[in-house]
C-alpha cells in the first residue's frame, strides 16, 4: 500500500501580477499537500495527491465525509452548467513532447460527451441555485448538463517564450488570465464556464511539482480583470513515469494524466470557485473521495483513463453516472 500524504490547510491572498492583466484572489479552503524538502511546497489549491492507497474503490481518509452538500446558496459560478475547456500549452518547450501529452488532451475533451460518455453523466447530479446544505438538488435548480458536443472549446500554444522551469502559483494563474484574453472571453459572462487548463511541458516543475512533492495537479480561481477565472496546473505527468498518479498497473504512459485531468476537469465543473461548490465534512470534492478506482472509458476519440467519482444518488464511488 502507497501511503497518502496528508493535505496541509494553507489559504494565502496573492499580490497582483504585473505581467498580465490578472490578479490572484486570496486562495479558499486548500488541499495542496506540503513536499519534501527536494521541493518547494504546493501553493493552496485543491489537488489530486500524488501517493495514494492501492486499495481500490475506496475513499481516501483525507477527503472523506461520504455525501457532498452545496456549499453556497445561488451564486452564479457554483458549479460550470455547460463545461467548456480551454488547454493551454505554455511555453517553447512544446517543441518537444515525448508522451504525446497534447494529442492526448485534445483526443480526450474532443471525445467526453454523448452517449458514449458515461463517466460524465455522474455530474449531472450536481446544482447550483439551491439552498447550502443541499445533498439532493430540487427540480427548479440549475444542474450540470451534459455536453451534447465536444466540451474542448479552445486550444492555444503559448510558445513565444519558454515556460519557467519552476512557474509559481501567481504565474499560472497570470497564464490564466493571459488566456482568458487570447480566446476573446472578456468579461465574467463567458468566464462561468470557461475553465483553463494550464499544461506544462515535459522538464518543468509548476508549483514545485516533482517526484518529492505531493500533488499531481491542483484547480483554483483566480481574479482578474475579466472576473474571476477557474484554473488548472497540470504538470507532464509522464516525467514522473508509467503507474504515476493512476491505480491502473499496465504500464500505459498516459494514464496518469488522463486519469489526473479528469479529477480536475470533476472538481472545476462542481466545484467552480472553491469552495463554493460540492464537498464534504472532510473537505473532500467529488475526485478527491474516489482516487483510488480509475477505469478505462472508450469515446469516439479512444479509450482514456478516467477516475471514479463521488455520487451522491448511488452513495458510492462510480466510473460511470
Amino acid at each position: 500500500m502507497r501511503n497518502l500524504r496528508i493535505a496541509a490547510l494553507a489559504a494565502a491572498a496573492l499580490a497582483a501580477i504585473a505581467a498580465a492583466p490578472v490578479t490572484t484572489a486570496a486562495a479558499s479552503a486548500s488541499s495542496a499537500q506540503s513536499a519534501s524538502s527536494a521541493e518547494p511546497a504546493a501553493s493552496a489549491a485543491h489537488a489530486k495527491p500524488l501517493h495514494a492507497s492501492s486499495e481500490k474503490g475506496t475513499a481516501r481518509k483525507a477527503g472523506g465525509g461520504g455525501q457532498l452538500s452545496l456549499q453556497t446558496n445561488g451564486t452564479q459560478g457554483v458549479v460550470s452548467p455547460n463545461p467548456q475547456v480551454y488547454l493551454v500549452f505554455w511555453g517553447s518547450q512544446w517543441s518537444s513532447d515525448p508522451a504525446g501529452v497534447a494529442t492526448d488532451m485534445q483526443a480526450m475533451f474532443k471525445g467526453l460527451y454523448g452517449s458514449s460518455d458515461t463517466w460524465g453523466t455522474i455530474l449531472t447530479q450536481y446544482c447550483e441555485n439551491a439552498a447550502a446544505g443541499t445533498v439532493t438538488c430540487p427540480a427548479g435548480a440549475t444542474f450540470v448538463a451534459h455536453p451534447a458536443s465536444s466540451p474542448l472549446a479552445g486550444v492555444w500554444f503559448d510558445n513565444a517564450s519558454a515556460q519557467p522551469n519552476r512557474s509559481s502559483k501567481s504565474q499560472l494563474a497570470a497564464e490564466a488570465g493571459k488566456a482568458a484574453a487570447h480566446f476573446g472571453n472578456t468579461t465574467q459572462t463567458p468566464n462561468l464556464n470557461a475553465q483553463y487548463v494550464i499544461v506544462s511541458p515535459t522538464g518543468t516543475h509548476p508549483d514545485g511539482f516533482g517526484p518529492h512533492s505531493s500533488f499531481c495537479a491542483w484547480h483554483d480561481k483566480t481574479t482578474s480583470s475579466y472576473g474571476t477565472l477557474a484554473y488548472t496546473n497540470l504538470p507532464y505527468i509522464p516525467d514522473l513515469g508509467a503507474g504515476a498518479c493512476t491505480t491502473l498497473t499496465d504500464g500505459r504512459v498516459l494514464s496518469g494524466i488522463e486519469s489526473t485531468e479528469t479529477h480536475e476537469y470533476a472538481e472545476t465543473v462542481t466545484d467552480f470557485w472553491p469552495t463554493a461548490g460540492w464537498y464534504n465534512s472532510g473537505g473532500g470534492e467529488i475526485g478527491d473521495e474516489c482516487v483510488n478506482l480509475d477505469a478505462y472509458e472508450t469515446l469516439s476519440t479512444g479509450t482514456f483513463d478516467v477516475q471514479g467519482l463521488w455520487s451522491n444518488r448511488a452513495n458510492a464511488c462510480v466510473t460511470s453516472g
